[in-house]
């Protein structure tokens, strides 16, 4: 990844980022050459500093699991960002659009678990994770075992034993206080995702008042 040094993020916010898991996209080589992709949730493993996950045991992409590097993409925040949103341009004209993202690369050896149990305990954990603090929490133990015992069987764990992880945070930090927030109040009245966005630059300390 290309990463500018005032858009590299500090270990200890990449570690935080990491422990988060999320929606993340795997991509491994192929034998034929080719990358496979594919698209799933991700939990964080801290024990054994890896990420876990699950797909359809018809997909072909868990048996790439031999000496090639796969990588998880996570997407953390983006938006589109116009140059009317900088103060900047009042007075030089000489702005143009970007777009400020914060994304996570997770690099490492992928295995995959074809055992019950192992299943049943990470889609319990992921299922605990997500359902965590909502009106009524559904749990997997709320639906028939059997009903589970089928599900089960039609997919295959995923795990990536964690080698190196690369995060980038392109945030307007290479403009002036005065111009990132301006952009932190015009994304502030766009649309959810442009709402993260400026939530996420003020959170990190990129607003300015």
């Amino acid at each position: 990844m290309y990463l500018p040094k005032h858009f590299e993020v500090s270990e200890d916010d990449t570690a935080a980022l990491l422990s988060k898991g999320g929606f993340g996209h795997l991509v491994t080589p192929a034998p034929d050459g080719s990358m496979e992709v594919t698209s799933m949730p991700l939990l964080y493993d801290a024990d054994r500093h890896s990420l876990v996950g699950h797909m359809s045991r018809p997909n072909p992409h868990w048996q790439y699991t031999a000496e090639a590097e796969s990588v998880v993409v996570i997407p953390v925040v983006d938006a589109y960002v116009t140059p009317e949103y900088y103060p900047s341009k009042k007075e030089t004209e000489k702005v143009v659009p970007t777009w400020n993202y914060q994304i996570i690369n997770v690099y490492g050896q992928l295995q995959a678990h074809d055992d019950r149990d192992w299943l049943l305990d990470h889609v319990t954990k992921l299922t605990n994770h997500h359902e965590v603090g909502r009106p009524k929490e559904w749990k997997v133990t709320d639906a028939p075992e059997k009903f589970i015992a089928m599900q089960l069987k039609g997919i295959v764990g995923v795990e990536l034993s964690i080698s190196r992880v690369v995060a980038k945070a392109k945030l307007n930090q290479n403009r002036t206080a005065e111009d990132r927030t301006g952009v932190i109040r015009g994304l502030e009245q766009g649309t959810r995702p442009e709402q993260e966005t400026a939530a996420h630059m003020v959170a990190i300390g990129l607003d300015n008042g």
